[in-house]
């Protein structure tokens, strides 16, 4: 199990960085100055959001690492597993976060809200209700 779960992980990880990285970089552009105040509010959120899902999302890696050796494998299983788990809510949230300010940023569409609840319930259901769904339907007791 632990195998799969650090290869779960990897992808995880590069997509929560690369996001990461581009959310930094917004901050240093001229445009940033122009934002109105609730939209560096929203960028502020979701900055802090990104940094709290790369630290849940490489948590696993440096857990490994740490308590390599010393028997506790299920243990340490079980704890990046939920590391992960929490990773990926707080993947789903920057996400909702930066899809938000890009598009109040690139649109004055009052169906902003709307496309993003949209694309939220999107994230939910391919991140958790199928995984859930299917779990369910095909575990064997």
């Amino acid at each position: 199990m632990w195998v799969e779960l650090i290869q779960e992980v990897r992808v995880a990880q590069m997509g929560v960085q690369i996001l990461f990285g581009f959310l930094l970089t917004v901050v240093f552009t001229p445009k940033y100055d122009d934002l109105a105040d609730a939209d560096q509010v929203i960028y502020i959120v979701t900055v802090v959001l990104g940094a709290a899902a790369t630290g849940a999302l490489i948590g696993p890696v440096s857990l490994h690492r740490l308590v390599s050796g010393r028997r506790v494998k299920p243990q340490a299983v079980r704890w990046a597993s939920r590391l992960t788990l929490v990773g990926l809510v707080l993947l789903l949230a920057t996400m909702t976060c930066s899809l938000l300010l890009i598009l109040r940023v690139a649109t004055d569409g009052g169906y902003v809200p709307w496309l993003v609840m949209a694309m939220v319930a999107w994230y939910v259901a391919c991140w958790f209700a199928f995984p859930l769904w299917l779990r369910r339907r095909h575990t064997t007791r």
